[in-house]
């Protein structure tokens, strides 16, 4: 069943001790306080593994869900040194994992290791986040749309099960992630829009698949990101890892 909620990640990458906690503590005391909104949006951090069963646990009562960045493309248990399944993840209380960031493609993540990362997360029942975007290269000779199509249509098909309940695309043009650049609001709009197309052809119908927005959000362009209407939450990088950013970030969304 489709939802109205707009979504706020935060991927802390590889940032973060059992400490840092204290900031997602401000985070959910803001969320619980925040009566006139709060039922508008969820909130869910990715912090690294290290921290995801003490957080899970932590958090368990409380408005924040936790989630991974990552998981191997096999599931279950096996003798693959330092990698981790998604039955593991969802033991140990991840309710969502990242799949396809930019960072984990440019370590090799092929096509088929995401469909496998993919249809293991929905059936150890996470809600997946599939991240793609564009390099500057593909973007500066106008591959943007084929590009983006073919990230979709290499990785998702009807074959997964439930896939609208648990299935949310995060569109992170490589190129702003971390530089403080983002598109201008014509060209999101256009792009959000494309990749609801791309994911209607996929699917056969009209999907209700949320598509969030990554790269550079912060505080300081929330109120140009707002305005498009597309856009149904967002990916946040090095904002989500201090209270003050996260909650400005959502403050400004909603006012």
């Amino acid at each position: 069943m489709a939802n109205n909620f707009k979504y706020f990640i935060g991927n802390w990458k590889m940032f973060g001790l059992p400490e840092s906690k204290n900031i997602l503590t401000l985070i959910d005391d803001f969320i619980k306080a925040d009566t006139k909104f709060n039922s508008k949006y969820k909130v869910y951090i990715t912090p690294p593994f290290t921290l995801i069963e003490s957080y899970s646990s932590f958090f368990k009562n409380k408005t924040i869900k936790i989630g991974a960045q990552n998981l191997y493309h096999k599931d279950n248990f096996g003798s693959n040194t330092g990698s981790v399944s998604a039955q593991m993840l969802r033991a140990v209380g991840s309710d969502l994992v990242l799949v396809g960031h930019s960072d984990n493609r440019a370590e090799g993540d092929t096509n088929e290791m995401l469909k496998q990362k993919i249809q293991s997360a929905l059936n150890n029942d996470m809600q997946v986040t599939f991240c793609i975007g564009e390099s500057k290269e593909e973007k500066v000779k106008g591959n943007t749309f084929p590009f983006l199509k073919s990230q979709l249509t290499s990785v998702l098909n009807s074959e997964f099960n439930k896939i609208e309940d648990s299935l949310i695309v995060a569109y992170e043009p490589i190129w702003s992630i971390g530089t403080g650049m983002i598109p201008s609001s014509e060209e999101l709009t256009k792009t959000i829009k494309y990749i609801k197309e791309v994911l209607n052809e996929i699917f056969g119908k009209t999907s209700n698949i949320k598509v969030l927005y990554g790269g550079s959000v912060d505080s300081s362009n929330i109120n140009d990101l707002k305005i498009i209407s597309e856009i149904d939450g967002f990916l946040i990088g090095g904002a989500s890892r201090k209270e003050k950013n996260f909650i400005d970030i959502i403050n400004k969304y909603f006012r």
